[in-house]
């Protein structure tokens, strides 16, 4: 009898390497306004809700270019989760536990399940966050086709929106994770290597929020007060959107969750996500 996945809801957690810890905090816990908690592993990890939350973990030796290390999903069943992806041959990588474990997709992208509730109650939250959802993660991607084989045809994934630079052109691919609104987004379109400026700005994480004045507001109170902290910008997608890069050039995207402007060059096919959802 074939396994049947069990159901993914959502993004759990997005790891960064960073090169200096204290630069990190200061972004991570002052600007954005999440609290942290250090981890007996030495990884700082930043409540967003009792559900979602940020690491941040030391460079390792050999720096690589890419400084997003993880990006890790919720799901209901990760022993079954673990199983099901086992008879489908996708290795597991070393430290596999009964809360979680990881895997490499096509890409080489670590990609990790979360169990459900397995953070509740070790995580801080703070009244200065500038959001309280992760709403979707996005990489490089090279061959589309592969990622397709392991994100829509084994995981479930579905699609949510894609849109390029131009009205004619792919250059972002959104998938919705199988059984909630948040999504990965496929960055295409890059060439084979990538510098490390391209690379930051290509591998990120968005923030969601109802309203980008609530954001900019938080960030101000916060002491971010430089012109990025307010230059707001309509996406492709017709979703405002803000920018702003910690200190080893990864971008974090703030990003309203429903479109109010135009929606270039195809419809959305999901459901936009909510600041709270049943994980």
């Amino acid at each position: 009898m074939a396994q049947t996945r069990p159901a993914i809801t959502g993004i759990a957690f997005v790891r960064m390497y960073t090169a200096d810890a204290v630069a990190s905090d200061a972004f991570y816990g002052k600007t954005l306004g999440f609290e942290k908690v250090m981890g007996a592993d030495e990884i700082a990890r930043y409540g967003v809700n009792e559900a979602q939350w940020l690491e941040v973990e030391k460079l390792p030796a050999g720096a690589p270019e890419a400084r997003v290390a993880e990006i890790a999903f919720t799901t209901r069943d990760v022993k079954g989760l673990q199983r099901y992806l086992v008879a489908h041959h996708v290795a597991i990588e070393a430290g596999a536990s009964k809360d979680g474990f990881s895997v490499r997709d096509p890409e080489g992208n670590l990609i990790g399940f979360v169990q459900r509730d397995a953070m509740k109650g070790k995580l801080a939250m703070s009244s200065r966050a500038t959001s309280r959802r992760v709403i979707h993660a996005g990489f490089v991607v090279h061959d589309r086709a592969a990622e397709d084989a392991f994100y829509r045809d084994l995981l479930g994934f579905k699609p949510y929106w894609h849109g390029g630079r131009t009205d004619d052109s792919t250059d972002y691919v959104s998938l919705q994770v199988p059984d909630g609104t948040d999504w990965v987004e496929y960055m295409l379109n890059n060439g084979l290597h990538p510098s490390a400026h391209t690379l930051g700005v290509m591998n990120h994480f968005s923030l969601g929020v109802s309203h980008m004045s609530d954001a900019t507001a938080a960030l101000a109170s916060n002491g971010c007060t430089t012109a990025e902290c307010n230059k707001t910008q309509m996406g492709r997608d017709g979703k405002v959107q803000l920018n702003l890069y910690d200190p080893d050039l990864t971008r974090v995207e703030f990003m309203e969750y429903v479109p109010s402007g135009t929606t270039c060059c195809s419809s959305f096919e999901g459901r936009h996500p909510v600041e709270v959802e049943d994980r």
